[in-house]
């Protein structure tokens, strides 16, 4: 039988970095808090964590983008906060936010965690980064360390596969 391949949360010997938007003020730093917080409690060293701080989520992708040409991260979690406002701005930000995330993180060579709210109000944004509906931050680094160790373990096998052969 072919192997199944799964990740764990042994952040041990992990390097992440964190996109973090500023926009919506308080909700942001709180996903951010539960995030780094997360980390390292998973034992990721404070000094292997990066953030980037942008202004908006709009410019999370870009951010994303020159870390993933670093080479030098093991997963890369984005955190932000898009409330619907009374304009169209929201359903702009957020789709296109999502989309060109997505975009990268099937690029595959290193994970990219989906970690953006997208809600109606700020109650619903307060609910979710650390309320009664738990810290989408956190969550999100249980993810990225699942997902680094998950890749990890394939290109491990690989490389494995391939000196048998």
């Amino acid at each position: 039988m072919n192997p199944i391949f799964q990740g764990n949360l042994d952040g041990k010997e992990l390097r992440i970095a964190i996109v973090v938007s500023r926009f919506s003020g308080e909700p942001c730093q709180l996903l951010l808090d539960g995030a780094l917080e997360r980390l390292r409690e998973l034992g990721i060293k404070e000094q292997d964590i990066d953030v980037a701080s942008v202004p908006g989520a709009f410019e999370i992708p870009g951010t994303v983008k020159v870390f993933q040409r670093q080479k030098n991260h093991d997963a890369i979690i984005t955190l932000g906060c898009v409330i619907r406002g009374e304009t169209p701005h929201f359903d702009y930000i957020a789709g296109t936010c999502a989309t060109s995330i997505a975009k990268l993180a099937s690029k595959g060579k290193t994970p990219v965690i989906f970690g953006v709210l997208t809600t109606d109000d700020r109650d619903q944004a307060m609910a979710r980064c650390g309320g009664d509906r738990g810290n989408k931050g956190s969550e999100s680094a249980d993810t990225a360390v699942e997902m680094a160790t998950l890749y990890r373990a394939i290109r491990e096998t690989s490389v494995e596969t391939e000196k048998e052969n």
